[in-house]
């Protein structure tokens, strides 16, 4: 298994900026993706980004070109710089890690876009 801690969330204006990072550890070789998800009240949760093994990178739509999701494997991190936020991006946002036999998840952390 892999133990995930966010860290970053809080509360920024509209067109802000944040910065998610996730500190992961275990198994750390053995993950074969990891990714942001999502969940805002009463919707489901969604998967906002997601990075392979490879390097490649998927988005949702509606964070294209405002989102960027990277890795640090040298401290088997990974982060989420978000640009030009905005209200609707208000939701806990969760850390995940998959490979075979396990989809880990962190404790989530707030983040509130308001004026």
């Amino acid at each position: 298994q892999v133990q995930l801690v966010e860290s970053g969330g809080g509360l920024v204006q509209p067109g802000g900026s944040l910065k998610l990072s996730c500190a992961a550890s275990g198994i750390i070789s053995r993950i074969a993706t990891m990714s942001w998800y999502r969940q805002a009240p009463g919707k489901q949760r969604e998967s906002v980004a997601i990075i392979f093994s490879n390097g490649s990178r998927n988005y949702i739509s509606s964070v294209k070109g405002r989102f960027t999701i990277s890795r640090d494997n040298a401290k088997n991190t990974v982060s989420l710089q978000m640009n030009s936020l905005k209200p609707e991006d208000t939701a806990v946002y969760y850390c995940n890690a998959r490979g075979i036999g396990f989809n880990d998840w962190g404790q989530g952390t707030q983040v509130t876009v308001s004026s």
